[in-house]
């Protein structure tokens, strides 16, 4: 009987034991579980969206004004927007900078004229070889959308076309080394870029300096190999206010039509503020010289200076809707 009573009490210590050591490891599992997360993976913080989009507009009423203009309606939209990637040592960015505007002035003939084209749309994959220096692929392409013209100003409303899609356009494609030391400034220098200018216009070839051939026309496609600089800044100086800037230098190696030195140069700058929420003020510039774009002079008593390359300029303040992010 005793036996049996030690062998009962020894076989239920057992069990309690076994119990509380079962219990232990749950409550040593349960703490785990509540201090230890599985590991996730969230990819949107490797992406980054910024940019600025807008409507502008602007009215000008004259009634027996003394100083004489036009009674005008303009209006544009525009959108310069970076696509950011970066995750370990690899980046990639694309950004779109475009504008398209047009304009009614009712004492004008033609009344409609195009007054704002631009597309230019940029991207880049980076491996970054220094915290700050990264080895850079880029590719670029710069045209314009709709026709566009002089004019002559008579009663039979004669027009010059001087542009239009693909009449130029500037295709880019480069790689180099670009220095990154925040995330405003950039600074890229690509000692091996090429870059095709087309024209499909015949037309207007001659005025953007494609080459000819034997029989005298003109060849659509003009191939360069080249250096190409780059600099950009991107910065919001408030929570409403930001500032883009992107400057491209291109100068081909060897070239019978340009020579090593003249840079083509591509300088814009976009500042815009927004104002309760949804309005907007905005300046947009563009600086352009191309060594081989020809452009008329003024006239002067029947003087002209005539065609040849000359500093681009364009200047546009905005009002109206426009959001920054």
């Amino acid at each position: 009987m005793r036996k049996l009573f030690l062998l009962i009490v020894l076989s239920f210590s057992t069990i309690v034991l076994m119990n509380a050591q079962v219990e232990e490891k749950a409550a040593a599992d349960a703490a785990v579980a509540t201090t230890v997360k599985p590991a996730t993976i969230d990819s949107a913080k490797y992406w980054k969206f910024t940019g600025t989009v807008g409507l502008n507009a602007a009215q000008t009423a004259l009634f027996n004004w003394a100083a004489g203009g036009n009674n005008n309606v303009t209006g544009f939209i525009y959108a310069n927007m970076t696509l950011s990637y970066k995750k370990n040592k690899w980046t990639w960015d694309t950004n779109l900078d475009t504008e398209l505007g047009e304009m009614f002035a009712s004492d004008l003939n033609p009344k409609w004229r195009k007054s704002n084209d631009k597309l230019n749309l940029t991207t880049k994959g980076g491996f970054q070889m220094h915290p700050q220096w990264y080895l850079t692929l880029l590719g670029s392409f710069k045209s314009q959308y709709a026709p566009g013209y002089t004019y002559e100003n008579n009663e039979a409303g004669d027009k010059t076309l001087i542009s239009k899609w693909l009449s130029p356009s500037y295709t880019d494609l480069a790689l180099g080394v670009e220095y990154r030391p925040n995330d405003i400034f950039t600074v890229g220098v690509y000692p091996i870029a090429g870059r095709l200018t087309t024209c499909t216009e015949e037309s207007l070839r001659p005025n953007y300096g494609l080459p000819q051939n034997e029989d005298g026309t003109y060849k659509p496609i003009m191939a360069a190999l080249g250096l190409r600089i780059n600099g950009g800044i991107n910065y919001t100086l408030t929570k409403n206010l930001k500032v883009i800037s992107t400057l491209t230098l291109f100068t081909p190696y060897t070239s019978k039509q340009q020579k090593f030195g003249n840079f083509d140069v591509d300088w814009d700058v976009a500042i815009t503020y927004n104002f309760l929420k949804v309005f907007s003020v905005s300046l947009m510039t563009s600086l352009k010289y191309y060594d081989q774009v020809m452009i008329e002079g003024p006239a002067w008593r029947n003087y002209s200076e005539g065609a040849r390359s000359r500093v681009q300029f364009k200047e546009v303040v905005g009002l109206g809707i426009g959001y920054s992010f």
